[in-house]
């Protein structure tokens, strides 16, 4: 018989084994794990499905004339319709009603950016920086502890960067696919993902290794189907459209993670591959790095082979975490390993490099930071000061704060630049993406300023010739 609780009593004494038993369930074996993945499967159809058009494509939003001038063209209201009025051949927008506001396409914001930039002042910046004949920058979002933000914050300065301008690419390493997801990629296997880039890079070494090694009289590597269909893999083949007109996406699935358990084994048959070099390698060889402005690479929660390829192959690095304290002392366990990897490499590589008398490797980025995510000031404000005062400069002094809208937009399967306003009041609008345009304002000055750097040696070593 099941005994009574004591009145005020925590709810996990007294537990009756028989009622305990009923609500277990029968045993649960593998097939199990399917039956939860389908069910899970089908739900995630239904909620990627929010926001699709009838065709069954993800449909970006309109963006009002009150928008535009206030966060994506530098012109007062007035003087945009005048311009408009007087440039008949420009996208003149929509009206939802009859006399209502006017309402533009990405696609048509961008060519009025350009219209302006080309016959308005010339003390105002249309057009986002880009200095000329340098590349992309790439930008990793890591972190190995799960739930800091890592995706949401990725997705987002990729979406700040599209508003401001830029031509951004996004590359998805998390098998998981949240990232996929956010843009509504479509990936059907590993060979839709950047497996075949990095087999194609290992296929490449191992091609001139082989060589090398008939040279000498030994027997060669063979390479496998999987190597030889990577050989004519480029990634234009990867890459997909989004629905922003200005993002694209190389996108990941499930079974990317089988890169994992590949890698270390190409790693053992040829020792002088140098795994890390191998996104980085091919985009530039495909010339990915001159189509486009921005690469945001979202890593999965874990320092694998993949986020060492994306680590590896970033300018700029960004660390999503709490302001609590398991977050910071996961964060700091976290910078921890990236020492001891990426020394690991450099060591391992120099030791070979002065015995044949080349230059060493060095591992080195534009600019390293961690950024505090889910802030809640009233709650967790002496535990940022806390970090702030350990990380200094590491750490952003911008902290990125939780809203409602921020939450809705998450819940709606987007980012809150995809929200309408209208679902809220302006002012609650305002509020909810100020803490996103203040994280993509801090970024930016990392953007900004390496680009100026790397423009500036470039003159300086054009003069020095």
């Amino acid at each position: 018989m099941p005994t009574e609780t004591t009145p005020g009593a925590p709810p996990y004494f007294n537990i009756d084994p028989l009622e305990a038993r009923s609500t277990l369930g029968d045993p649960v074996g593998t097939d199990g794990f399917r039956a939860v993945a389908e069910a899970c499967a089908r739900g995630r159809g239904d909620l990627v499905g929010r926001g699709l058009e009838d065709g069954g494509g993800r449909r970006l939003r309109k963006f009002s004339t009150w928008e535009i001038t206030r966060y994506l063209i530098p012109v007062a209201q007035g003087h945009f319709r005048r311009v408009l009025k007087q440039n008949p051949d420009l996208p003149q927008g929509v009206s939802e009603t009859e006399g209502g506001a006017k309402w533009f396409t990405l696609d048509e914001v961008l060519r009025l950016r350009a219209h302006f930039s080309q016959t308005g002042s010339k003390a105002k910046d249309y057009m986002p920086y880009r200095p000329e004949g340098l590349p992309a920058k790439m930008v990793a979002v890591a972190n190995f502890k799960g739930g800091v933000g890592k995706t949401s914050t990725a997705a987002h300065l990729a979406m700040s960067a599209a508003l401001d301008g830029y031509k951004v690419l996004v590359i998805d390493l998390d098998s998981q696919g949240s990232m996929t997801s956010i843009f509504g990629g479509r990936v059907a296997d590993e060979w839709q993902t950047v497996f075949p880039l990095i087999a194609r890079h290992y296929a490449q070494h191992l091609r001139t290794d082989n060589q090398r090694r008939l040279d000498r009289g030994d027997a060669p590597i063979p390479l496998d189907d999987t190597l030889s269909e990577a050989l004519d893999m480029r990634s234009d083949a990867l890459i997909q459209n989004t629905h922003w007109p200005n993002i694209d996406l190389i996108g990941a699935q499930l079974d990317l993670y089988w890169a994992e358990f590949q890698v270390p084994v190409w790693r053992m048959q040829a020792r002088g591959w140098k795994l890390w070099d191998a996104l980085t390698d091919t985009l530039a060889e495909d010339g990915v790095l001159d189509r486009y402005d921005i690469v945001f690479i979202d890593t999965p929660p874990a320092l694998g082979y993949l986020t060492i390829n994306g680590l590896a192959a970033s300018d700029i690095l960004l660390v999503p975490l709490g302001a609590s304290f398991l977050e910071f002392d996961s964060t700091g366990r976290f910078f921890d390993m990236l020492h001891t990897t990426f020394k690991s490499i450099e060591d391992g590589e120099n030791i070979a490099a002065r015995a044949l008398g080349r230059a060493g490797l060095s591992f080195e980025w534009d600019a390293v930071r961690a950024v505090i995510t889910r802030y809640d000031g009233a709650q967790q404000a002496e535990l940022a000061a806390l970090m702030q005062a350990y990380l200094g400069p590491t750490l952003s002094p911008h902290r990125q704060g939780y809203t409602a809208l921020i939450g809705q937009a998450g819940e709606q399967v987007r980012g809150i630049y995809e929200a309408d306003y209208r679902d809220f009041n302006r002012e609650t609008y305002a509020r909810g993406r100020e803490t996103f345009d203040a994280t993509y304002a801090a970024f930016k000055t990392l953007l900004i300023g390496a680009w100026a750097r790397d423009a500036a040696a470039a003159q300086n070593a054009d003069a020095a010739e």
